[in-house]
């Protein structure tokens, strides 16, 4: 049973759908568009507690039995949950004096209130599955434009200048050239902790520095509390390589870089800044802004926020806010 059920963007279609079919079926029998916003009306008080009471069940067993229950029993759950939902859906029409009590009435609005829940948990289903294919394209558009071969080659000749100079760190950027591998090649629907994200970023950032030396800045503040965030993997190193790319290594002095992120209202608030060189910023494609955006929308829907544009003072500044669980914020 997929757990996006649980999700404030899911509850918001979900009722839309509801209320948009049971608006329909009233125009069927409306006389007039007065008449119709009336029954309208009348209806939406009683389908309303309904469809929330099937959520909210469905959003409980999705979190707790959704492992030990077979598919079969999944959909026969939550289509006799529908049903149920659909008698009080029947009954509150009855005190309204919306439709008769006789037999007719009541079988229609409870079979309604069953194939409707079976169509809500068929969408549910179809948006789970889409989640792999949605994400291995994401990921093999990342592998392009993220481990470029130039990168590889300027990585790799920096270890190569080292290893007769300074062997230590030589070894510690193939080190950290190696789990930048090991992260690109997990697999693509995997969720880490932006905790491992904070820590892949700095070895990425590391081994820019040995190329960059005193013109690269970095500034990070990383509040513990945010750390067990849940996010898809791979989500900064790509912004913080555009930080590089585009605000340290086209200008001849150097940029700074800061990352930030803290715990605000029961979400992530993760900000990344850059100087912008004036005169030589390079426009890029939009690949990795794009990625991360949609992976995020993907993962949370919209209790996400995702912004990156310009701001005064000459920098670029990408933000996400991302919600925390309940074990987080606790």
């Amino acid at each position: 049973m997929p757990d996006d059920v649980c999700q404030a963007g899911v509850v918001l279609r979900t009722l839309l759908f509801v209320h948009g079919v049971a608006a329909l079926g009233v125009g069927f029998r409306a006389d007039g568009v007065r008449q119709w916003l009336v029954e309208v009306s009348v209806v939406v008080a009683a389908v309303l507690p309904a469809t929330l009471v099937w959520l909210l069940a469905a959003c409980a067993l999705g979190r707790g039995v959704r492992r030990a229950m077979p598919l079969g029993m999944q959909w026969l759950a939550l289509c006799g949950l529908g049903a149920a939902c659909g008698a009080m859906a029947w009954g509150l029409l009855v005190l309204l004096g919306q439709i008769g009590e006789g037999l007719p009435g009541a079988v229609a609005t409870v079979g309604s209130g069953a194939a409707l829940a079976a169509a809500v948990f068929h969408w549910l289903r179809q948006r789970s599955r889409l989640r792999l294919p949605a994400g291995t394209q994401a990921r093999l558009a990342e592998l392009q434009s993220r481990i470029r071969p130039h990168f590889l080659f300027n990585a790799l000749n920096s270890a190569i200048a080292l290893v007769r100079v300074d062997p230590a760190q030589a070894e510690a950027v193939l080190e950290d050239l190696a789990e930048l591998f090991r992260a690109a090649l997990v697999g693509s629907g995997e969720r880490v902790t932006l905790g491992d994200e904070v820590e892949l970023a700095q070895r990425y950032l590391a081994i820019e520095q040995v190329r960059f030396g005193e013109r690269l800045t970095v500034r990070w503040k990383i509040d513990p509390l945010v750390a067990r965030a849940r996010v898809p993997s791979l989500l900064l190193q790509p912004l913080v390589e555009n930080a590089v790319k585009h605000g340290v290594e086209p200008s001849p002095t150097g940029g700074h870089i800061r990352i930030r992120a803290q715990a605000r209202h029961g979400h992530a608030l993760v900000t990344i800044t850059n100087t912008v060189p004036q005169g030589k910023a390079r426009k890029g494609h939009g690949m990795a802004l794009r990625n991360v955006r949609e992976r995020l929308a993907l993962l949370h829907d919209l209790q996400m926020r995702f912004e990156a544009g310009p701001i005064e003072g000459g920098r670029f500044r990408v933000r996400l806010l991302i919600p925390l669980d309940k074990e987080t914020r606790t």
